[in-house]
């Protein structure tokens, strides 16, 4: 029986709503998940700066903020969420992240209120140095209960496997659901094109090469802008732009990379954009060279999504995504990622466009945001009556005793 009438009430457990990629998964699921069908709801751990708590109101979908601090205890945060879910009265559980994970997880245990628990993995395991103590205890303990979830999502190939190896989480509730696009917003657009580039100050035929993520070791953005010096030379009207959280004039360290490999005047930051869609389709190259710790990176599928063909490392899925409609090159290769990019910017511009196609072609057949959204109600559906057969199956067993 569902707890929200002739809905599935699923209720989302995640740290917090602040702007990112694993967390714009999480809003472009609910914008297309069927309300007629399932009744999402959001808990977020904590509150912070830069909240998506409106994006959320926007699509209809309630967000309960518990304010929890980060150096209050950890039992006390997860009697609140425990209190919270009683409330809730979930059919089925969703954390979102490892510290959702975890918190759901032992929270719905302490409820008892029998709704499965489900886990979604956004990534590959981080590097050491990106972890503190806190967020290295909440992983380890994730894999001493990782026998406990109905299901764990995965967004990628790469990340189930390295969790399963590393944290020896069972292959048997492991279910890889890449993240989806929205090929309708994300499509080529010759305003796009005359547009950024008018804005820019830059020629129309000027070649638009671009990174987009935000300013962290694993983007590796010097390898980027050491393969950029290797082309300017050579390619005067490559012009390379770079967009992103903390990828701006204020970061002193970034603006003396850039002036460091004499880019000044070939590499534009354009910071954080909120339209992401026209920046995208503006390129004729877009590039992917992180070092480490992608799994499903939204910038690749974004990008061939608008028709433009990529040049990615070989991290996480990328090679996958990419398959034939780009170029992978090592990571951490500033000399191969370079040649990738002259290979591609020396095309003609029917042959770039006609790659471009095949990559747009292959996200609206695998990638499509639709699509993605229809496995994952499909698996919620599925999740849901398992757990049903299982409480009848267990009273039935108790009336016979």
């Amino acid at each position: 029986m569902m707890n929200g009438g002739e809905r599935l009430r699923i209720v989302f457990v995640l740290t917090s709503l602040t702007l990112g990629g694993a967390e714009m998964m999480l809003w472009k699921l609910l914008s297309r998940i069927d309300r007629k069908r399932f009744d999402p709801r959001i808990i977020a751990l904590s509150a912070c700066a830069d909240s998506m708590l409106d994006r959320f109101g926007e699509i209809g979908v309630p967000c309960h903020l518990l304010g929890m601090r980060p150096r209050l205890d950890a039992s006390w945060r997860v009697l609140r969420l425990a209190k919270a879910l009683r409330d809730l009265k979930p059919d089925l559980v969703q954390g979102w992240l490892y510290h959702g994970n975890v918190a759901a997880t032992v929270a719905a245990a302490l409820t008892r209120c029998g709704a499965p628990v489900m886990w979604s993995i956004r990534g590959t395991l981080p590097s050491a140095a990106e972890k503190n103590w806190r967020s290295s205890l909440v992983i380890r303990l994730s894999g001493l209960l990782s026998s406990m979830p109905a299901r764990i999502i995965n967004n990628s190939v790469a990340s189930a496997v390295e969790h399963e190896n590393r944290l020896r989480y069972p292959k048997s509730t492991g279910v890889v659901l890449a993240n989806g696009f929205d090929t309708d917003l994300f499509r080529p657009s010759p305003e796009a094109r005359s547009g950024i580039r008018r804005e820019l100050g830059l020629a129309f035929d000027a070649v638009l090469v671009g990174l987009a993520g935000r300013y962290h070791r694993m983007k590796d953005h010097p390898t980027f802008l050491r393969a950029a010096a290797a082309l300017k030379a050579t390619h005067p009207r490559v012009h390379f732009l770079l967009v992103g959280s903390k990828v701006d004039s204020e970061n002193a360290e970034l603006n003396g990379l850039v002036r460091s490999f004499g880019l000044p005047e070939n590499v534009s930051l354009l910071g954080r954009r909120h339209d992401m869609d026209r920046i995208t389709a503006a390129l004729d190259v877009a590039c992917s060279a992180s070092a480490y710790g992608e799994g499903f990176p939204n910038v690749i599928g974004e990008a061939m999504s608008c028709g433009v063909p990529c040049v990615v490392t070989d991290v996480g899925d990328s090679a996958r995504i990419v398959a034939d409609t780009g170029i992978v090159v090592p990571p951490c290769d500033a000399a191969a990622l370079a040649q990738a990019i002259c290979d591609l910017v020396e095309l003609d511009p029917e042959s770039r466009q006609a790659l471009g196609k095949r990559a747009r072609a292959r996200i609206v057949q695998h990638f499509s945001l639709d699509a993605i959204v229809q496995q994952y109600e499909e698996l919620y559906t599925r999740v849901h009556a398992e757990s049903a057969q299982r409480i009848v199956l267990a009273r039935e067993l108790r009336a016979e005793r």
